[in-house]
């Protein structure tokens, strides 16, 4: 059986991005580099709602071309290679070997989790939020970054059903960021 896992970096304030949008806030130095590229390989499926998704496919297929940053240097061909899914109602379709899945989410994932395929969700805060609220997500991955943004897009969006979650793991990163490693236990 396969499993999802909802990996998702946050604020201090518990926000996934700033007022403005800004995602130039987390810190990835070389102990959370490696941890994310370890997760990240190994025949996992990438997952990811629209908004995210458009993100990712405008710096990933060219971000040697855009950086020299270590992380993005190494997570670069990691994110080509993958098979991806973005979950959305408008997208009809996708590049990067990516499938495009717009109607009965919950029921398509959970058959491929059944199938067992091992799932990443990426950040995200509504799909998150619907995944979380139908009991699909396994696992969550949050990194707390040592900033306070004041604003902007929450980690979760409210769904009104409560998750109940038993601690399996913190760990600190480069001495600044905090993994909070919760599983799902109803």
């Amino acid at each position: 059986m396969g499993e999802l896992i909802h990996f998702v970096h946050q604020s201090l304030d518990g926000f996934i991005e700033g007022p403005n949008g800004e995602f130039d806030w987390p810190l990835m130095g070389p102990e959370l580099s490696a941890y994310s590229q370890e997760l990240s390989r190994g025949g996992k499926t990438f997952l990811y709602g629209r908004v995210v998704w458009e993100m990712m496919a405008n710096y990933w297929p060219e971000a040697e071309r855009h950086s020299q940053d270590e992380h993005d240097l190494a997570f670069a061909p990691i994110w080509r290679e993958a098979p991806k899914i973005v979950v959305s109602r408008t997208l009809e379709k996708a590049d990067w070997n990516t499938r495009v899945i717009g109607e009965n989410v919950v029921e398509e994932l959970t058959a491929l989790k059944e199938s067992g395929t091992t799932l990443l969700l990426f950040g995200g805060s509504e799909l998150a939020s619907h995944l979380t609220e139908h009991g699909v997500i396994d696992e969550y991955r949050v990194f707390v970054h040592p900033v306070l943004l004041g604003g902007g897009k929450p980690a979760f969006a409210p769904r009104g059903r409560r998750a109940g979650l038993e601690l399996v793991e913190s760990r600190t990163f480069d001495s600044q960021v905090v993994l909070l490693r919760h599983r799902r236990t109803s």
